[in-house]
């Protein structure tokens, strides 16, 4: 450690409560140790460390290893086992009011008299924040770096396997910078004479002035309708669609050819038509609608539930005409479909044509066909598992699922009092379960009398009805 060159001399004298000015100013913190390693005095000149640490009173008299987390503590104890002549600057953390780690910078200097050492600490909280500001920020970058690959790689494999040709045009210029490898066999050996090159250069003369307003439009609205072209080498006729989306600040456009007429692939079509006749031949009930409920086509499962002779007796009819037993049902899952696209687990009642009614469970979704919505019900006969509805107004009460199923089947003023027996059975249990089966007790609890608690418990059921031990408080 360097010193000043004639201390004696540039400083004089110093008294105590000069030199103790002089250690305050020098740090945030400062610390006189005696051998023992036990804190004699304290000085702060940070006053929010000072309330961090509790200031003097929970300083004072205690060994200073003792106030530090354990992994500082081999720090303290060679910081002050240190040459009297050395000072080293450790990093040490001390212990909050709050039990929270605070970061300091420590070193010590011996005093001439008393085998004492004087601690400075210098504050280094705000460099840890920094710190774990920097890292916080490094570790979301990272993340953000993690997703945009991820991003990337999963828009590069649908590229690359996608079976449409598919082309990545330059908005500005109007050059393709990419094309898959669908859209390479579509061009032959002439694909890599596309890339680089403007898109209209692909197409015959006749056919440039349609794809370029299908460009212009899609650059403005960013979606076009899909024109038709020929290939300026090949001259086969295509289906051109095109959309934007920005990258990196610059538009681009996603273009896929498709070729005119053509039919899909063999293996496409032939599980489409399986697709369709295990639908037809389904144990559930499936029903096609439009958007207003109206039926285009049923299954075979359904004409059954529905009591009907034929699909024709159901095609062009409201789905309400069978379905639950108010017509606000229609109504609610009509809704759900529009806006949220989907309905699982819907629990009504379905109506045959000759006063059959049959306990359904109805899972539905919206599909796109042909540019418009149409609705795809899923209706499944569960009259075999839910059991027969009890009475209202028996003494067993109903569960929460059981009270929702039967909103629209059941008066109102029923279910509420249903739902009162089913809170009331609940907290009698509870408080049973409380005292230990001591009815006493569990009756105190209530507020109840206990020749009322008595009657409830018969009511419902509950406990050992002919022994009165569980009384015996």
């Amino acid at each position: 450690m360097k010193t000043f060159l004639a201390p004696r001399k540039s400083l004089g004298d110093l008294d105590a409560d000069a030199a103790a000015s002089l250690v305050s100013a020098a740090a945030d913190m400062a610390l006189v140790v005696d051998e023992q390693g036990v804190i004699r005095d304290i000085a702060f000149s940070n006053q929010e460390l000072s309330k961090a640490l509790g200031g003097h009173q929970a300083w004072l008299g205690r060994p200073w290893a003792e106030t530090v987390t354990t992994e500082s503590r081999p720090k303290v104890e060679a910081l002050l086992s240190g040459a009297p002549t050395e000072a080293k600057w450790r990093n040490i953390n001390q212990v909050s009011e709050g039990g929270e780690s605070v970061p300091l910078l420590f070193a010590a200097v011996p005093l001439q008299r008393g085998n004492r050492r004087v601690v400075f600490g210098r504050d280094l909280s705000a460099q840890s924040r920094l710190q774990q500001r920097l890292l916080e920020t490094q570790q979301s970058m990272e993340r953000d770096y993690a997703k945009l690959r991820q991003a990337e790689t999963r828009y590069r494999l649908l590229f690359q396997l996608s079976a449409d040709a598919t082309l990545i045009v330059d908005g500005a210029s109007g050059r393709v910078t990419e094309a898959n490898p669908a859209a390479e066999q579509l061009f032959g050996r002439q694909s890599r004479r596309v890339i680089g090159r403007p898109l209209l250069d692909a197409f015959n003369a006749e056919s440039r002035q349609a794809v370029q307003s299908l460009l212009a439009s899609v650059r403005i609205a960013g979606r076009g309708d899909e024109v038709a072209a020929q290939l300026a080498d090949s001259g086969r006729e295509v289906t051109i669609a095109a959309t934007s989306f920005r990258q990196d600040g610059a538009s681009v456009l996603l273009v896929r050819l498709s070729l005119a007429g053509a039919d899909q692939p063999a293996g496409l079509t032939t599980a489409k038509a399986q697709m369709l006749k295990l639908a037809e031949n389904l144990p559930d009930a499936f029903v096609i609608t439009d958007q207003n409920g109206l039926v285009i086509s049923a299954n075979g499962a359904f004409l059954d539930l529905a009591e009907l002779g034929s699909e024709e007796q159901a095609r062009g009819e409201s789905l309400e005409r069978w379905l639950g037993g108010q017509g606000i049902e229609i109504e609610v899952l009509l809704s759900n479909l529009r806006n949220r696209g989907t309905v699982r687990l819907y629990n009504t009642t379905l109506r045959g044509a000759m006063g059959a009614r049959v306990e359904v469970e109805i899972s539905a979704v919206t599909v796109t066909h042909g540019g418009q919505e149409v609705f795809g019900f899923s209706i499944r006969d569960i009259g075999a598992r839910v059991a027969e509805p009890r009475q209202i107004g028996a003494h067993a009460t109903r569960s929460v699922e059981q009270l929702t199923e039967l909103i629209g089947r059941v008066p109102l003023k029923d279910l509420v009092r249903d739902a009162t027996d089913a809170i009331e059975r609940l907290c009698i249990e509870a408080a049973l379960q409380l005292s230990g089966d001591n009815r006493a007790s569990a009756a105190e609890m209530l507020g109840l009398s206990r020749q009322s608690l008595y009657v409830k418990l018969h009511r419902y059921g509950l406990g050992d009805l002919g022994s009165d031990t569980g009384d015996q408080g």
